[in-house]
């Protein structure tokens, strides 16, 4: 049984390919529990398997603000093509974010970087947390376009498979508008988001990307697709919330 004041948020998203050759085809999937602690924190624990070659697991551990995302501190570990790849922790204060890690290419790593403001996401590469990223955005504004130029990434690569280590960037996000959408999880009423602007820091530019959250406090994710070479579909196909 839960303890008074926790709330748990369960489920599975599905990876498919939108490529005409493949369409709809599962190309990995995603198991993620997101408890929410009464002292504000949010913890996130995600189990992430991609098929393509070469194959990627990753398991994330990561705690954050319940009401901006901001990160506390979080780990990753990661097997690409049936090898260990890295393994790395990470933490954030309001002057300066750390990281210790160990990975395949790079051996360990110890990194500090000083901030002048604090980070406000620490993207470590689970779908699911594509939508707490949303909560960034100020929706007191309404639709239109917002720039973030304080974050982190655990891998510049766009499956983050590489790392894990710390990869500063900005990009901006837009707020479409509410939607009622349908996935295999049921039917919802929706925001939709969209990731921008990514050109400047990462070394190959990320195809456009739409995210539909649910339009409540807990933005849980309930589809995202990317286009450009990667057209590929993610979509929430089971929940559970206790």
């Amino acid at each position: 049984m839960a303890r008074e004041g926790y709330r748990t948020i369960r489920g599975k998203l599905q990876y498919a390919s939108r490529k005409p050759e493949r369409m709809n085809e599962e190309r990995g999937r995603e198991y993620f529990t997101l408890t929410q602690q009464p002292d504000g924190t949010d913890v996130l624990l995600a189990h992430c398997e991609i098929d393509d070659a070469p194959p990627v697991i990753r398991d994330v551990s990561q705690a954050l603000d319940h009401k901006t995302s901001a990160p506390k501190d979080c780990s990753v570990r990661l097997t690409v093509g049936h090898r260990f790849e890295g393994s790395g922790w990470f933490r954030f204060s309001d002057n300066a974010v750390e990281c210790e890690t160990i990975n395949h290419r790079d051996g360990r790593i110890h990194q500090k970087i000083e901030l002048k403001q604090p980070i406000a996401w620490m993207q470590c590469h689970p779908i699911f947390g594509d939508g707490l990223l949303m909560k960034l955005y100020d929706l007191t504004h309404g639709p239109g376009k917002q720039h973030f130029p304080n974050m982190m990434l655990s891998s510049p690569d766009h499956r983050g498979a590489t790392g894990p280590m710390l990869f500063p960037m900005g990009f901006s996000l837009v707020y479409v508008g509410e939607e009622d959408i349908r996935v295999e999880a049921g039917e919802f009423r929706a925001r939709h988001f969209q990731v921008t602007d990514t050109a400047a820091d990462l070394p190959e530019e990320h195809p456009p990307y739409d995210v539909w959250v649910t339009a409540d406090d807990d933005y849980i994710l309930l589809r995202a697709g990317v286009a450009g070479y990667m057209q590929t579909h993610y979509e929430l196909v089971e929940l559970v919330i206790e």
